[in-house]
């Protein structure tokens, strides 16, 4: 499940569970759960909001709850529970992209499919240099990608050798190499560094007092292939109140 917390103009959004061991798998109820927490980050937010996204443990996430799909006792019934999970996770993704606010990864963890999905998914990610891996197990598990996630990579990795190695060969990226490759942007020495130094950005981002609504527009115009898949439609907004 999260937390969502408030501090000053940051929030935090904590991926929570029973253990330090707990992966935070992406389960209908924990995606909910995420919705619900995007969805009040939105309700509240001013100019200056920041949202970092965080979690508890060894891991960020390891992506959709797989042993959930297989409980269903049939292939076929597998298949249409994760393809439901593939549905159901797309919001957050598109909640992302549109969120008024800046957004920050601390990935103090492994990040594997759906759960590295989510750390793209943010303008900004800090990862641990010491531990934690950046995974796309599909070609490993024999799984093919949702079209968000294709599309997702293709907008945030400009690299198509990157792409190549992280989607073709299922590499697994530390810290230091992610940042080399353009996917997060500073690797820390531990989780309490990633956690400094994401709430140090977070601040920083906060002072600007940013229109939010701007914000979010600019970052869809980004992306327009993205945008598109996400069902995200752009529009013209003006907040100086001079014009």
């Amino acid at each position: 499940m999260c937390t969502l917390e408030k501090h000053g103009d940051v929030f935090i959004l904590t991926l929570t569970g029973s253990s330090d061991l707990d992966e935070h798998r992406f389960s209908p109820p924990v995606i909910d759960s995420i919705l619900a927490a995007l969805s009040q980050a939105r309700a509240q937010a001013t100019p200056g909001s920041v949202l970092i996204t965080t979690s508890h443990g060894k891991f960020f996430s390891n992506g959709f709850d797989l042993a959930w799909a297989q409980a269903a006792g049939s292939r076929t019934g597998a298949r249409e529970r994760l393809h439901h999970m593939i549905e159901i996770f797309k919001p957050i993704v598109a909640a992302m992209i549109s969120l008024p606010m800046p957004t920050v990864a601390a990935v103090n963890g492994h990040a594997a499919a759906a759960g590295f999905v989510l750390v793209l998914s943010h303008d900004y990610a800090l990862m641990r240099g010491d531990k934690g891996v950046l995974y796309m197990s599909e070609v490993d598990i024999g799984l093919t990608l949702p079209d968000y996630f294709a599309a997702l990579f293709r907008a945030k990795i400009g690299s198509a050798l990157v792409r190549r190695d992280i989607l073709l060969r299922a590499t697994k990226i530390k810290g230091e190499e992610a940042v080399k490759m353009g996917i997060v942007d500073s690797a820390h020495d531990s989780m309490e560094e990633v956690t400094e130094a994401s709430l140090r950005l977070g601040k920083e981002l906060a002072s600007k007092k940013w229109s939010g609504e701007v914000y979010a527009e600019i970052r869809k115009s980004l992306y327009p292939e993205l945008c598109g898949v996400l069902g995200l439609v752009e529009k013209a907004v003006i907040a100086n109140s001079s014009l």
